[in-house]
């Protein structure tokens, strides 16, 4: 049940990428691995400016956590800014801050460019399950309009935000009409239509098992290689190992998602009447929102040892009912999981391997918005605009704790203590 092919957005989809397998030599003037929201992305950047570009996916369009995500399009970027400030500096995390927004206007400009049908819905919001999360919202939306100058945001008390979400649960929220939520498989289907029609070269099922560097690049498949002036890497976690460098700074992490059954428009509006994503502010969060359908879409839980919950369903459903007890009888119609990759300071991981390898990872959960912005950004540096690309790369990254082999028992250690802060008052 955690299987791509199992969840409600495959079940959903508005279009099937029938895109063949790389079975012969070809040329090009950049090689894009990964066909998610950020591989597509510097694709179509780069083909609208007039470069030849191939795309390889090893398994099929949006198999990642593009289309496997929750669909929330969320302000800012999982590292927040105090943290972004620390890392680089307070000229670098305002110019950060001001591209994490640009990435929201990119997207809504994309689905408008290319006609893309993705159940597009704007308004989001942070709510607070405890007093000191409450002051933490009003602190941050005071900070963001003094120190950055992003004045969407509204603070709601107990009183507004149980208007909005129907549940005893949350005494405060943080509103944003400049965020939102969609589809993200039909979002990066729709990339994907767009990114062929301006005459990107996509593979399916086209795993690289190797990368010669060099000018060009060369990068193997089983039955194929590209060669390429340059190549950009947008696996993230699922990168499978094919450059060490890299996936020694991400660590896989688990996240899962149920969908109940239709609920019908007038009670799916009883307990959301905005139609608004929504997102709690633990550290392990729940978020949900409503689909096109009227089904609502839950999401919580994580497993930092990859392996999925048991009973992913029934579990899921009670995580979803403590929220909204009322739907105690609404079924479980999916259940899926998949992979994020976060980094250890949950800032987003930018640069080069060399002077024409790119890549960009470690969106920590937060990259709907972010991985559109960082294709953008990998395309302008290609492209020889790199000033933007190169902020984010300034933004430092240290290898997880334990190698290979001990990363992942030191990380289930270290977020165990998170949770107990999540149980504090």
């Amino acid at each position: 049940m955690t299987d791509f092919y199992n969840s409600w957005y495959f079940a959903s989809r508005n279009w099937q990428a029938d895109f063949p397998v790389l079975t012969e030599s070809v040329r090009a003037d950049v090689c894009v691995l990964g066909g998610g929201i950020t591989g597509l992305t510097t694709a179509l950047n780069l083909a609208e400016k007039g470069y030849s570009v191939v795309l390889l996916e090893a398994h099929e369009i949006g198999f990642g956590a593009s289309g496997r995500s929750g669909g929330q399009m969320i302000f800012g970027l999982a590292a927040e800014q105090p943290t972004i400030e620390k890392l680089v500096g307070k000229d670098d995390a305002r110019k950060i801050w001001q591209s994490s927004v640009e990435g929201l206007d990119l997207l809504r400009q994309r689905i408008s460019q290319h006609n893309i049908e993705c159940d597009f819905q704007p308004g989001h919001a942070h709510v607070a399950i405890k007093p000191r999360q409450a002051r933490d919202l009003h602190e941050w939306s005071e900070t963001l309009a003094k120190d950055y100058n992003y004045h969407s945001l509204e603070y709601w008390p107990e009183e507004r935000v149980r208007s909005e979400v129907n549940s005893e649960r949350y005494i405060a929220g943080l509103y944003d009409s400049n965020s939102g939520h969609l589809h993200p498989l039909n979002y990066t289907l729709g990339l994907a239509k767009a990114a062929a029609a301006a005459g990107v070269q996509i593979y399916q099922q086209s795993a690289a098992t190797a990368v010669q560097e060099g000018e060009p690049v060369l990068i193997s498949t089983a039955q194929g290689q590209v060669s390429a002036d340059y190549f950009v890497l947008a696996g993230n976690a699922y990168l499978s190992g094919l450059t060490t460098p890299l996936t020694n700074k991400i660590m896989p992490v688990g996240t899962y998602i149920c969908a109940s059954e239709p609920l019908g428009e007038e009670r799916a509006r009883q307990l959301l009447p905005s139609n608004l994503a929504v997102a709690d502010i633990n550290f392990v969060l729940d978020y949900f929102r409503l689909s096109h359908d009227w089904r609502m879409l839950f999401g919580g839980r994580v497993s930092y040892s990859t392996l999925p919950p048991p009973n992913l369903a029934q579990a899921m459903g009670k995580r979803m009912r403590t929220v909204f007890p009322s739907l105690g009888d609404v079924n479980i119609d999916y259940a899926w999981g998949g992979f994020v990759a976060i980094t250890m300071n949950r800032a987003p991981h930018f640069g080069r391997l060399s002077k024409n390898i790119f890549f960009a990872q470690g969106f920590s959960g937060h990259g709907i918005a972010a991985t559109g912005l960082a294709g953008k950004l990998m395309a302008d540096a290609i492209a020889g605009t790199a000033e933007r690309f190169d902020v984010f790369s300034r933004i430092p990254h240290h290898t997880f704790p334990g190698g290979r082999l001990l990363r992942t028992p030191a990380l289930v250690l270290a977020m165990a203590w998170f949770r107990l802060q999540d149980l504090l008052p």
